[in-house]
């Protein structure tokens, strides 16, 4: 009798050991992801400082530009939602490939950072444009991806999707006016 509690203390402590290491594993790759994600925001501030400055308030804007003060918090809270969702996608059990996930995950980083580039940097919003176009194509096919593996996911990305589709009305408005 005293053997088998032995045993069973054993294995119960060894699967706590197993959990709280799978736990830490998990926060671990959310903090990642919030890192990555913020990293990408850091390097397109850092493009779109000098010329939000100097260039920016020289062109032609439409009336519902929203106030400049409101871009870093917008932007903060979405890449604080896509890091969760792709986290969300990482850690959900599915049978289900993830990788094409993934990979339009990243890629969708990867252009939201070259629009910033873009437009500020190089001071082009008609590349900016075809950039937020081809990004916007992304965000959808990201969703439709997630969505399968994770439904809280795929949500996630939708205020992403409003934003910069909002964001490309507003490029269209800005390549037309000036």
């Amino acid at each position: 009798m005293k053997v088998e509690v032995k045993k069973r203390c054993k294995i119960e402590i060894g699967v706590k050991k197993r959990m709280q290491q799978e736990t830490k594993g998990k926060i671990a790759m959310l903090f990642s992801l919030i890192v990555i994600c913020f990293f990408v925001e850091l390097m397109g501030d850092w493009w779109t400082r000098y010329s939000v400055s100097t260039w920016y308030p020289t062109l032609k804007k439409p009336a519902w530009t929203p106030p400049g003060y409101l871009f870093g918090p917008v932007w903060s809270m979405l890449y604080l939602l896509m890091a969760i969702a792709m986290w969300l996608v990482w850690q959900t059990e599915t049978a289900l490939s993830k990788t094409s996930s993934y990979v339009l995950f990243g890629v969708g980083l990867f252009l939201n950072l070259l629009w910033s580039f873009f437009f500020f940097r190089l001071q082009n919003p008609s590349l900016a444009l075809l950039n937020l176009i081809a990004l916007d194509i992304i965000v959808i096919a990201t969703i439709f991806s997630f969505y399968p593996i994770n439904r809280l996911a795929a949500l996630l990305f939708v205020p992403y999707l409003i934003w910069i589709v909002f964001a490309t009305a507003l490029n269209v408005a800005i390549v037309f006016l000036n």
